[in-house]
């Protein structure tokens, strides 16, 4: 660790990120005018989609403070488009340009970050609007600011997470998330040493093993690959035969998958409130049967939860990796699978590989998401400050710095060599 601080460019990296890091924490605890902070706190633990904002902003939404809403917009912006840029030709030829289209799909990014922001800044406002005295004002102005507060923040993450990429470690958007899902430790392991009693010693014994071997199962199924060997033959005053292999990730979707099954698990709790205040008989017993039946702690919800990601998973991964293409890429250099006829042949093989190991990360993905509600029906611990979304996201982040460290550890020492 010593020896990496001696490195100049890393120092001056860290010390960037750092600053950036304090400035995000103080920002977290700027609070939105209008806004009854501890009525916010009472009803967040009774809101499924409010407490994954919370996660996502690092207990920004327990203070309601101006980075409220955090990165989310830009999370589901950068979904967008990446969808995009499988399905229109146009977007595809733009990230294919190199560092010229990847400047442009991050303004058309950044440009529908807006919109996004702004709907789900107004949905902010009509949620809590529903709930007595959590907002202090009614009229246009006070909404007004209150949007327009909520949307200042989060294209200023927006901007901080830009600079961290460029002039920092790591990637500045997954820094944000990183910082704000851990910041919740310290109160979380406070909470778990208060609650700790001689005659639960052995729960928590067992809870602390069991976090440990998940930390290290996310780990490696994070970077787990399967090595598909493929030969290219050379000719020259002799013929050679050169073997590289192409690596095929267990866990191609990442986080994305669970981002997009929260989004949608969330839709019944979120609209049972307002159908349980509707006049009609019907639609009432539809509401409390949502909101009985769809919290986080009830069996439906959970498998519901477990089987969108599961699919998800499946669908990202078809978009993320196409057979069909890497094998004419492969047939187009002369290489070839051995035992494998290149063309449509490598590409069935390598389509086999994705679906099952595809099936293992799905599962893998399924049982991360719904990792608190097993653990809170096998040892008994509710409430768990770090959930299964927040720690592949934090291993994830921890992961690709260290990479990048290693790099620039690398390119350090290839140019003193030199």
């Amino acid at each position: 660790m010593l020896k990496l601080l001696k490195n100049e460019e890393i120092r001056k990296k860290l010390l960037f990120t750092l600053g950036v890091i304090v400035l995000f924490r103080f920002l977290a605890h700027i609070p939105v005018p209008g806004v009854d902070t501890a009525t916010i706190r009472s009803y967040l633990d009774q809101s499924r989609i409010l407490g994954i904002f919370d996660l996502f902003s690092g207990g920004a939404f327990r203070n309601f403070s101006i980075v409220t809403l955090g990165v989310g917009p830009y999370i589901n912006a950068s979904i967008i488009i990446q969808l995009l840029t499988m399905m229109i030709p146009s977007f595809e030829e733009l990230s294919k340009e190199g560092e010229y289209g990847r400047e442009k799909l991050n303004m058309y990014t950044k440009l529908l970050t807006l919109p996004l922001g702004i709907i789900q800044a107004y949905g902010m406002y009509f949620l809590l609007s529903r709930q007595q005295g959590v907002l202090r004002f009614t009229d246009f102005f006070g909404i007004a600011l209150f949007i327009v507060t909520l949307i200042g923040g989060t294209m200023l993450l927006t901007w901080i997470g830009d600079l961290v990429s460029e002039y920092g470690l790591g990637n500045g958007i997954s820094i944000l998330i990183f910082v704000g899902i851990i910041s919740r430790l310290p109160s979380g392991a406070l909470s778990f040493v208060y609650g700790f009693s001689p005659e639960q010693s052995l729960m928590s014994l067992a809870f602390i093993i069991l976090s440990l071997l998940i930390i290290l199962g996310v780990v490696l199924v994070n970077e787990g690959t399967r090595n598909v060997p493929i030969e290219y033959g050379r000719r020259g005053t002799r013929s050679t035969k050169v073997t590289n292999y192409l690596p095929i990730k267990i866990n191609q979707a990442g986080v994305i998958p669970i981002i997009f099954a929260v989004s949608l698990v969330s839709v019944p709790s979120l609209i049972s409130g307002p159908l349980q205040a509707s006049g009609n008989a019907a639609l009432q017993g539809i509401g409390d049967f949502l909101l009985l039946n769809f919290n986080q702690n009830s069996l439906l919800y959970n498998a519901f939860y477990f089987f969108l990601v599961f699919g998800f998973t499946y669908f990202y991964t078809s978009v993320q990796f196409d057979p069909e293409k890497i094998a004419d890429d492969v047939k187009r250099r002369g290489g070839f699978i051995p035992g494998i006829r290149p063309g449509k042949s490598t590409a069935r093989y390598l389509n086999g590989i994705v679906t099952r190991l595809t099936f293992w990360g799905a599962m893998f993905l399924g049982f991360i998401a719904i990792m608190p509600f097993l653990i809170g029906n096998v040892l008994g611990i509710a409430g768990l400050s770090l959930g299964g979304t927040g720690l592949l996201i934090v291993v994830s982040t921890v992961l690709d710095t260290v990479r990048q460290v290693d790099s620039l550890k690398v390119s350090r020492d290839y140019s003193s060599y030199l």
